[in-house]
């Protein structure tokens, strides 16, 4: 998360900096400074924060590493395989597909993506509350629905498709209703979490209503699956869902203006807006006074 939105913070000051007071001199010390901290924490998690296969979830106040495979239990946990992606973090070397390997084989079930795995079974003075819980429930091995959409936007973010869509679907209401008499929950809402494979009832809900997963599903869905993502310079658009969708219609109103985008999988990307070419994948900002914007984008 440090490297994630450290780089935004670093982006803010150098576009804004001047304009809300600072001097042109600080701007550039205070964004080299977060840059300088940001390599820093990103040289830290790919090494000591690296485990073989998947990226560490901590070390405890002895210095032992949390979420390693030297451990007999809690060998892997969700968090950082999601962020570290979402963050770029091994995106060049090939860990962060690694990570997300490893996430499918040891997280992932048809009810979601566990929080870690194996789960503890005895308590753990060193980590507390997260071992006191039954296997498979909570922070001991539950599927946590706010942070699956981290996993499924990794995978968009290094081009896993057809994983990042189904990582969505295996917590979003209308595609489990088919399991409701397990799911046990209303089936329009989400749950905090989700009993996961090492429970005595897997794929049963927990506490509806009591969870950010709809925030963190609405930026998956808009953002990454559907490739809306607002910039400093307008929409960029870059879907990634699964081959089965070939044509998307999608209406974003954004900074006053509705933009309407109609996008066709066709293998050739190309954008035109209000029926001129544009290069690359971003919608410029609208000129002022502008209602509606028409975007035709091919992918």
């Amino acid at each position: 998360m440090f490297v994630l939105y450290g780089e935004q913070y670093a982006q803010i000051l150098e576009r804004f900096g001047e304009a809300c007071g600072m001097a042109a001199a600080d701007v550039q010390s205070e964004a080299a400074a977060v840059r300088k901290a940001i390599g820093e924490v990103r040289e830290a998690t790919l090494t000591a924060g690296w485990d073989g296969a998947w990226f560490r979830r901590a070390y405890d106040a002895n210095g032992n590493p949390v979420g390693t495979n030297e451990d007999s239990e809690g060998k892997i946990y969700i968090e950082p395989q999601g962020m570290c992606v979402m963050a770029g973090i091994g995106t060049d070397d090939g860990k962060a597909a690694q990570a997300l390997r490893s996430t499918n084989d040891l997280l992932t079930c048809r009810c979601g993506t566990a929080i870690l795995a194996p789960a503890y079974s005895t308590y753990r003075i060193e980590l507390g509350e997260i071992s006191s819980y039954p296997r498979g429930y909570k922070e001991n091995g539950g599927i946590f629905c706010h942070n699956n959409p981290w996993i499924s936007i990794a995978n968009a973010k290094i081009g896993n498709d057809s994983e990042a869509f189904n990582v969505y679907t295996r917590t979003c209401p209308a595609y489990v209703e088919q399991y409701s008499e397990v799911h046990r929950t209303e089936p329009y809402v989400y749950c905090q979490m989700v009993a996961g494979p090492e429970a005595p009832t897997p794929g049963e809900g927990k506490n509806s209503w009591l969870t950010g997963t709809a925030a963190w599903t609405f930026v998956d869905v808009s953002q990454y699956l559907l490739g809306v993502q607002p910039t400093f310079d307008g929409l960029r658009l870059e879907p990634h869902l699964p081959a089965q969708f070939t044509e998307l219609h999608i209406e974003r109103e954004w900074r006053g203006v509705r933009y309407v985008i109609d996008a066709r999988r066709t293998g050739k990307a190309s954008l035109t807006v209000d029926g001129k070419p544009v290069s690359g994948t971003t919608v410029p900002i609208a000129a002022p006074g502008t209602e509606e914007v028409h975007v035709s984008l091919n992918f």
